[in-house]
């Protein structure tokens, strides 16, 4: 049903807590099973797995809100679920965010109803910052996706679930509602959201692959930088492997197994093989025919979170980075 803007969501515990139907303008949206152990959980924690759309941090601020209601009164905190209970929550309309839709052009290389995951270029920033108020590829994906987002924690907006650097190219997943980037987030501290990068580094690794596990923090002193830190960083590891070896440089495949800021970049660094080109961590002057690093982002590999399948998108390597390797291989 919709109440003055605002969509209201009756749901029905019934019988050991086992069958909740959503309903909304008079329609059944959805049927879930859910166990009996939810009538121990905490109130949100119900919430959240009576509506999947919502994530905890949401589930709770409608409770804190009074959004949610049994018999006309707002659920109280030690609120325990029962048989035959008749719950009300008040979804508010998605907001509107500040960030102006525009017509950038995307390569999709994957796209539904829930996730869309795009090859980036080099240059394009992500988020509007400072400096980068628009141009970006939430302004791009804001006016490509349209009205199939659903919102993702209150606001109009896509749900950028990891992040890759402006000059660094390659596969980027956003979600289109909350219940996909509540899914993929969790991916993402599990480690079963795969993402494999290949790069070019200065110098010869000596031996054909191998980990660089350091945790990563902020510069002491650049506070644009990030840098392994053993004593205030967070737990970061990168598995690489050689694919081809030139001349004073090494063509890898890199495997996060976390998703740092610039964590290659730095990792690679710290070994004393820096990414070509990244005048940041490595040589200042920039190489001839590069805009930044030469690192791409090449596969990834998802959980779906509605099929439960897993899902693997795979781009080519852009022009400028097999432009490198066609003037590396001319050195042997």
């Amino acid at each position: 049903m919709e109440v003055m803007g605002t969509k209201v969501l009756v749901l029905f515990i019934g019988l050991y807590l086992g069958v909740v139907f959503l309903l909304a303008s008079a329609a059944v949206l959805a049927l879930q099973q859910l166990t009996q152990a939810a009538d121990n959980a905490p109130r949100y924690q119900l919430l959240a797995r009576l509506v999947p759309e919502l994530t905890r941090s949401a589930a709770q601020r409608l409770l804190e809100e009074g959004a949610v209601t049994l018999g006309g009164r707002p659920v109280k905190k030690n609120y325990k679920a029962a048989e035959g209970d008749v719950l009300e929550v008040r979804l508010p309309e998605p907001e509107p965010v500040d960030v102006l839709p525009q017509a950038i052009p995307l390569d999709v290389a994957y796209e539904d109803a829930d996730v869309i995951v795009v090859n980036k270029p080099v240059g394009l920033v992500v988020h509007p910052a400072a400096g980068h108020p628009d141009g970006t590829l939430v302004n791009a994906l804001l006016y490509h996706c349209g009205e199939s987002l659903s919102g993702i924690n209150g606001a109009l907006r896509p749900g950028i679930v990891h992040r890759i650097d402006r000059d660094t190219s390659g596969l980027l997943i956003a979600a289109k509602n909350d219940y996909a980037h509540q899914a993929l987030a969790t991916q993402l501290q599990d480690h079963s959201l795969y993402r494999e990068y290949e790069a070019v580094c200065v110098g010869g690794l000596r031996e054909d692959g191998g980990t660089v596990d350091a945790p990563i923090g902020r510069h002491p002193t650049d506070r644009k930088k990030m840098c392994v830190d053993w004593k205030n960083g967070r737990p970061a590891v990168t598995h690489w492997t050689v694919l081809e070896r030139f001349p004073g440089y090494t063509h890898i495949q890199c495997r996060l197994e976390t998703g740092r800021t610039h964590q290659i970049r730095v990792h690679l660094a710290s070994i004393g093989h820096p990414l070509l080109g990244d005048v940041v961590y490595g040589a200042k002057k920039p190489v001839p025919g590069l805009a930044g690093e030469c690192l791409h982002a090449r596969r990834l590999s998802f959980v779906h979170p509605r099929t439960g399948e897993r899902v693997t998108v795979e781009c080519p390597l852009p022009a400028y980075f097999t432009q490198v390797l066609t003037k590396l291989r001319h050195l042997v």
